[in-house]
This record gives C-alpha cells, structure tokens and sequence, in this order.
C-alpha cells in the first residue's frame, strides 16, 4: 500500500516524487487496459484486483488534492487578513481578494493544485478505461456462453 499521502502532508517538496510515481504508475495502468497477450478468462480475473488498485490510487491522489486545497485556503486567508489589516490604503473585501490572488505563493499553490489535478484527471480516464475493458470482456464472455466459440477481439 503506498503512503504518498503521508509523505506529502509531512513535506510538501515530495510532490515532484509523487507526480512521477503516480506518472509511472499510469503507463502501466495503460498497459493493463490491453486485451492482448493473456486468455480471456485472465483478464476477467484480473480485473477486479487492478480496478481495486487503481481506485485506491486514485483515493490518494484524491485526499492530496484535498490537503493542498486545504493549504491554499489557509494560505489566502492569512494574506487576506494581512491586505484588509496592514495594507496602506482601505481596500474593500473584493479588492483585497484580487491582490491575494497575484500573491507568488498563491500563484505557486494554485497552480501546483492544477498539476496534481490534472494527474487525478488521468486516473479518472483510467478508471473508464476499466469500465470499458469490464463491458467488452464480459460481453465476449456472454457470446462464448451463448456458443459463439468464434468470438474474438
């Protein structure tokens, strides 16, 4: 089982690892889409095991996504306060939360945010990738039950 969410949460500079495993874990998840090389009957029992896997993946990259959103709000609130208390000039609620969000810290965060979900987006198309891969095995399946021995991808 892997801990990337522990070892994110403990140092936020472990991201960059974090991509890359979960980045080599999607080639071989597209590997494990195929239908070639094994029988039918083969990949029908793997799949439960590697849709099982790749959610639990997923689930992490998830509850990641989740912490640095958590992040970002604490982090734009304390700049926020900063803009509305120590700030020169009065500035309104709104303008204060425009400055927030030219902040370099903010703009790091957000768009490291928009990196890891971009890589849960990718989980994500794996994921229907199993639902295809499911849909077409147990349909060949059903054909070959039916006695259609022929039935081939």
């Amino acid at each position: 089982m892997s801990k990337w969410y522990y070892v994110v949460t403990a140092d936020l500079s472990k991201i960059p690892d974090f991509i890359d495993f979960y980045e080599a874990e999607l080639d071989q998840a597209r590997i494990e889409l195929s239908l070639k090389g094994k029988t039918l009957e083969k990949h029908a029992a793997e799949l439960p095991g590697l849709v099982e896997q790749r959610f639990s993946q997923l689930q992490e990259i998830e509850a990641v996504l989740e912490y640095l959103n958590i992040q970002l709000k604490k982090d734009r609130s304390a700049e926020f306060k900063k803009f509305l208390e120590a700030y020169n000039k009065v500035l309104s609620s709104r303008d204060a939360e425009k400055y927030v969000d030219g902040v370099s810290g903010i703009v790091d965060s957000t768009l490291l945010i928009n990196e890891v979900a971009l890589l849960r987006n990718k989980f994500l198309s794996i994921s229907k990738g199993f639902e295809a891969k499911n849909f077409m095995v147990g349909h060949i399946i059903k054909l070959r039950a039916a006695g259609l021995d022929d039935a081939s991808i």
